[in-house]
């Protein structure tokens, strides 16, 4: 399992909050690029990506930032396209629980 994660907090939202129409001026946002050492079916790629959105939430909160990321936030998963495909990606399968903490680890070591 191997993360990558460019931490860039200059502008914090919560994913849910009313709409702002105040101009972006600053620069900032979250990528991940996460590299899973089995093949994922393509649910399971789904369920990854939502993992890999689902550790990087807590990790900025872990780290007492009350957002839940940047309006410009990317993810992108990948994994090998041959071998048997795992049928899941979730914080507890065998292939998202150690994805979920990679995210964490990366996400908070960025925030610094």
């Amino acid at each position: 399992m191997e993360v990558v994660a460019t931490v860039g907090l200059g502008i914090p939202i919560l994913a849910a909050a009313a709409p702002d129409d105040a101009p972006v001026s600053e620069v900032g946002t979250i990528n991940v690029i996460a590299l899973v050492p089995e093949r994922l079916s393509d649910a399971a790629l789904v369920n990854a990506a939502t993992t890999v959105a689902e550790a990087k939430v807590q990790a900025i909160q872990e780290a007492g930032i009350p957002a839940t990321g940047t309006p410009t936030d990317a993810v992108c998963v990948a994994c090998p396209e041959i071998g048997t495909p795992q049928p899941f990606g979730g914080p507890r399968s065998a292939s998202g629980a150690p994805l979920a903490r990679a995210v964490r680890e990366a996400v908070l070591r960025g925030i610094g």
